[in-house]
């Protein structure tokens, strides 16, 4: 099993980041199936060969995910896309 950890700075302020993870969430959920559920400022995702949550920060959002034997081969292409993602949501 391989785990991505990916941590991005932010000045977006706690709110505006939750709703920055709300709208990814929602493109991850129409594109790739993974079902999303917040508690409190931690967003729970989980699909078929992955699960992991968003933690969302006054300051700071850090992804966690956790692949299975079939995603880990993808692991590296995976935590670029969510890289690129964070960077482009972040964007103050």
């Amino acid at each position: 099993m391989a785990r991505i950890i990916v941590e991005r700075t932010h000045r977006l302020g706690r709110d505006a980041a939750r709703e920055k993870a709300e709208q990814l969430a929602a493109k991850l959920a129409n594109d790739y199936g993974v079902r999303c559920e917040w508690h409190g400022d931690v967003l729970k995702v989980r699909r078929s060969g992955a699960d992991g949550h968003i933690e969302v920060g006054q300051d700071r959002v850090r992804v966690l995910l956790n692949l299975g034997l079939l995603l880990s081969a993808m692991g590296s292409s995976i935590q670029g896309q969510i890289e690129r993602a964070l960077d482009t949501a972040l964007q103050a």
